[in-house]
């Protein structure tokens, strides 16, 4: 799934490539015809915006929302040049005079009055932006702690109304690394502590959004040594969702 650092970068090479220009706008996929995308053809682009893993494109009064879930991707191509995915994938492509963006697939892909976004359920019901410069943990660490204590850590940090753009890789990467047991409730932890998976993730983001690799510690390594001590690596759903979770039971506990 797309995560936060994914869709901040997309924002920004779309932003980069296409924005302050009139937009051609193809929809190759019915799914993008059915959703009114050529009602944007010929617009201005205005601004690019992202939150958490919500892609917002704001063309004069409609605007375009975007979310990749498991199997969504942008692409960024120089203007007709060869596609790595194939045609009938593409939901949207959105032309520029010198580059074009693509969306492959993803569950949600939509076209709605630019004045109803600050309304829309889906929006403005998200947590803070973990990647947002102003982002600050401790009012998420408190509710972690008390409110929804009765929560494990590592389903909280992937409830986005709570806090928006972390998702699987990030939720056990950033338990790792501030060496906390995603497993533990909410309740059980220290506000410091809380605090520190949530900069943990946003560090280990921020760098991705940078072009650092993702970081594979523990991540998709089950039964393989924790790079720290050793300790064979577990892995486990956890959540309604069921989401896989990994942890080193040594060096986290």
């Amino acid at each position: 799934m797309a995560e936060g650092d994914t869709i901040l970068r997309a924002a920004r090479r779309i932003a980069a490539g296409l924005e302050s220009q009139e937009i051609e706008v193809g929809a190759p996929s019915p799914r993008g015809r059915a959703a009114g995308v050529l009602r944007l053809d010929g617009r201005r682009l205005e601004e690019v915006r992202s939150h958490g893993k919500h892609l917002v494109l704001v063309l004069g009064d409609l605007s375009l929302h975007s979310h990749l879930g498991m199997n969504g991707a942008w692409h960024i191509y120089p203007r007709g040049s060869r596609w790595r995915k194939p045609t009938h994938q593409a939901w949207v492509v959105l032309r520029g005079e010198r580059e074009e963006a693509v969306q492959f697939n993803g569950p949600t892909l939509r076209v709605l009055a630019t004045r109803q976004l600050t309304r829309d359920p889906k929006l403005r019901s998200l947590g803070p932006d973990i990647l947002a410069p102003s982002f600050d943990p401790e009012p998420i660490a408190t509710t972690i702690v008390g409110r929804q204590g009765s929560r494990a850590l590592g389903d909280l940090l992937l409830d986005q109304w709570l806090v928006a753009g972390i998702g699987n890789i990030f939720k056990s990467e950033g338990c790792w690394r501030a060496e906390i047991d995603p497993w533990r409730k909410g309740r059980d932890l220290e506000l410091a502590e809380a605090t520190a998976a949530l900069d943990a993730a946003r560090e280990l983001m921020q760098a991705c959004v940078e072009g650092a690799r993702r970081p594979r510690n523990v991540y998709k390594r089950r039964g393989e040594p924790c790079p720290r001590c050793g300790t064979r690596i577990l892995a486990h759903g956890q959540g309604d969702a069921n989401r896989t979770t990994y942890w080193c039971p040594s060096c986290q506990a």
